[in-house]
């Protein structure tokens, strides 16, 4: 592997999930801010929530780097692409710091990101239950792998003075700063459920919460020694024949408009999909399900992304207009992509974890009941069929994370799906009817541009289409 000069920037680390690396990111974010500084952050994997969370905090969109859903290349090109005009970076990680995809590597794991981008990592290590044995965990991370640099540890939920002495006597052995302390006390809780974080649409207080992320950065951390590990030099935005598919399309194309459902029920999107939709050509339009009783007017495609429906089922179900009038546009054929939450919303029925059914859109001839299982993982998906929006045999990388499940299988799913590192198929899913493609999978177009362009291609020819009936109703 070649490690390229990436712009500066810092790595935040947990040395296993839940440590509090979110509530560190986030402090360091929001003083940032508050310093007017223009902040650009990243997380790494396929996480939406804390995305989310970052752009309300810096008020720039989240990045994500995947190598999985995209690839090395594409990961480094991306975060010199969008640090071009920050002054500070930093990147939140994943899980704990060498935990990826499998585990015989790290790959896809934070120190695999950093190693790529050649940036310096900040450790957020849990010391509620540690003392002296906070040296052990600190010098086996710090030697693990030799090309993966720590730059200092973040003490989190320090108990006392007393406490926060023994673990810095311990660690004064070892010549690895102390950048950051925050107590047991402070601890700012954010509101979770059943898959992670609770979306900031849902969260009314984050205004304060944000300002108390900021007062316990400005407070928490030795900022002079932050300062320049954040800091991104002063460079110009890498060469488009540098492998990211953002091409701007000819200005004489057609520019279809695609319908975005943006709300509190759906809201993971990547930002690199809806960056590289509109650089295709699509003009896209905002719209919710949860309020409008139509979708926009004009509209030459729909694009459905995942989100929490199920917390929304009444509302959607008591929407009957919008559903009616979406059934009747997909049923004659207008382009639809729908992911996860989407593909929920497309059902005819909801069952919710209280076992009441309720009446979705109903152009998928299927139940999705709610579980307390979690289908979570990486999956390479072959497509079984051609579409209008992949060929027989093509491969994508796509990502699976939900609690739900389809009570009646298509009869011509479109994918067979793969877990990382497996040899063979261990599942079908998705379904493909009318100009419908819908599916669990949630898929980072960064590694699959091809289905991108076949999505705007679609609502193109459909609004030529749409152009050539109008021509003969009026010629008539």
């Amino acid at each position: 592997m070649t490690t390229t000069i990436s712009p500066g920037g810092l790595v935040i680390a947990g040395e296993r999930s839940g440590v509090g690396k979110t509530t560190v990111t986030l402090s360091l974010l929001a003083a940032l801010a508050q310093k007017s500084a223009r902040v650009q952050s990243f997380k790494v994997g396929p996480d939406y929530i804390d995305p989310m969370f970052h752009q309300r905090a810096t008020g720039r969109p989240c990045y994500n780097l995947d190598p999985v859903l995209t690839s090395e290349a594409y990961v480094r090109h991306c975060f010199a692409q969008r640090c071009h005009d920050a002054e500070f970076a930093l990147v939140e990680g994943v899980m704990g710091l060498f935990d990826g995809a499998s585990g015989l590597s790290d790959v896809a794991s934070t120190a695999h990101v950093a190693r790529l981008l050649n940036l310096p990592i900040l450790l957020v290590v849990d010391c509620s239950r540690l003392s002296r044995s906070v040296l052990a965990i600190i010098h086996g991370y710090r030697t693990l792998d030799p090309h993966v640099r720590l730059a200092g540890v973040v003490l989190n939920r320090v108990g006392s003075d007393r406490h926060l002495d023994l673990l810095t006597d311990a660690l004064s052995t070892i010549d690895l700063p102390i950048l950051g302390v925050l107590r047991r006390h402070q601890a700012i809780a954010l509101p979770d459920r059943h898959l992670g974080l609770v979306p900031t649409a849902e969260l009314p207080q984050l205004p304060a919460i944000l300002d108390r992320l900021a007062d316990l950065g400005h407070s928490s951390f030795d900022w002079a020694a932050l300062m320049p590990l954040l800091s991104t030099p002063s460079v110009s935005p890498p060469s488009p024949s540098l492998p990211l598919p953002f091409q701007p399309q000819p200005h004489s194309l057609t520019r279809p408009r695609l319908a975005v459902a943006q709300d509190a029920a759906f809201s993971f999107y990547y930002p690199d999909n809806l960056d590289l939709l509109t650089t295709l050509g699509a003009d896209l339009i905002p719209w919710s399900p949860l309020k409008d009783e139509a979708p926009p007017e004009g509209i030459d495609g729909l694009y459905f992304g995942g989100g929490f429906p199920e917390m929304f089922a009444a509302e959607l179900a008591a929407n009957q207009p919008l559903r009616t009038r979406l059934k009747t546009l997909l049923h004659q054929g207008l382009p639809t992509y729908a992911e996860c939450g989407g593909l929920m919303y497309l059902a005819t029925t909801l069952v919710d974890l209280d076992a009441t059914a309720w009446p979705m859109v109903g152009v998928l001839p299927t139940t999705v009941r709610m579980t307390s299982k979690l289908t979570l993982g990486y999956r390479q998906a072959t497509s079984q069929q051609t579409s209008f929006l992949m060929s027989a045999n093509q491969q994508v990388w796509g990502h699976e994370f939900h609690r739900s499940q389809t009570e009646t299988k298509p009869e011509q799913p479109v994918f067979h799906l793969s877990r990382y590192g497996a040899t063979s198929s261990h599942a079908q899913d998705g379904w493909h009817l009318h100009q419908v493609h819908a599916s669990y999978l949630h898929l980072h177009w960064g590694g699959c541009p091809a289905v991108a362009r076949a999505l705007v291609t679609a609502c193109r020819q459909h609004h030529q289409r749409q152009d050539q009936n109008n021509s003969k109703t009026l010629k008539q």
